[in-house]
């Protein structure tokens, strides 16, 4: 298991609201780039937006969350490869947060 650069992040901080901002701003370019839509279930785009901050600043890159990382070249740096090679054609990336058109309009609906 990668052990934590740190382990004192407090969510509350300032710290932690500047860099969520910019996890905001990340997220909306990888859907961007890609052509995916964002979860538009809130709880989830929260939790993962969360999650993503958080491991920025305890490992310093945006593991996702769903995963413990390894620090091998299998961990799952945002967005991750099986995202971009099939999960988010296939409906959602694992953690939820990236989906396709289809699977967005379905969680809407």
């Amino acid at each position: 298991m990668l052990q934590p650069k740190r382990t004192d992040v407090d969510m509350n901080s300032e710290e932690f609201k500047a860099e969520e901002a910019k996890t905001k701003k990340f997220v909306q370019k990888v859907v961007d780039q890609f052509g995916w839509c964002l979860n538009p279930d809130k709880e989830v785009y929260d939790a993962i937006v969360m999650g993503l901050t958080r491991n920025k600043l305890m490992y310093g890159k945006r593991y996702c969350p769903c995963f413990i990382p390894m620090g091998d070249k299998e961990d799952r740096i945002c967005p991750c490869k099986p995202a971009i090679d099939h999960e988010v054609a296939e409906g959602c990336c694992h953690c939820g947060i990236f989906c396709n058109s289809d699977k967005c309009k379905e969680v809407e609906g």
